[in-house]
């Protein structure tokens, strides 16, 4: 019976793991303020019918502190790429030159930054949300297992150990919205 719940714990840690993982790929994709190629991420372009990242089709780069470059790789693409940046609706207008796409960032305002916060903290929540139904599961089958003939003892020790689990990755859910929020309120 151990067997079964360590696997069941080890399955609850990894599930967990992974709703962290979405969260920081998520936080990643809020700007703060700062150019950086992965707020483009998600963004696909219309390549010869073919949905296609924009990533490749082009090289991103930035150019500096507030400006995104983007060289498609073929110059009949940087119609599809502005028309992709536009409809993602990132909140950013594309500058085509004919020869490269420029995205300028403009500063944030403090209204701005107070959305993104608030962004960022639903995407806290979504995380938390999934953290407490991956519990739910684990211990619906600790339930299981206890009907099955696992000692009440254990059970109780299992679940007392999948509630501290649960609280650790609450708190680095919390740790990672602090400082995503420190760096987006930061002038």
């Amino acid at each position: 019976m151990p067997e079964d719940i360590s696997q069941i714990v080890s399955s609850m840690e990894d599930h967990m793991n992974k709703a962290i993982t979405h969260l920081e790929t998520e936080l990643i994709k809020i700007r703060a303020g700062k150019a950086n190629p992965q707020i483009l991420d998600g963004i696909v372009v219309d390549y010869y019918g073919n949905p296609t990242p924009i990533n490749q089709v082009g090289n991103i780069s930035v150019m500096d502190v507030r400006t995104l470059s983007i060289q498609p790789w073929e110059k009949n693409m940087l119609q599809p790429i502005e028309r992709a940046i536009i409809a993602a609706n990132i909140g950013i207008n594309p500058q085509n030159d004919g020869n490269q796409i420029r995205l300028f960032l403009p500063p944030l305002t403090e209204e701005r930054r107070k959305e993104l916060v608030k962004k960022c903290q639903s995407e806290g929540e979504h995380s938390k949300v999934a953290i407490r139904n991956i519990r739910r599961d684990a211990l619906e089958h600790i339930k299981k297992l206890q009907k099955n003939g696992l000692s009440e003892d254990i059970a109780k020790d299992t679940e007392a150990n999948i509630q501290d689990i649960t609280n650790k990755f609450i708190s680095a859910v919390d740790k990672h919205l602090s400082s995503k929020e420190k760096e987006i309120m930061a002038v």
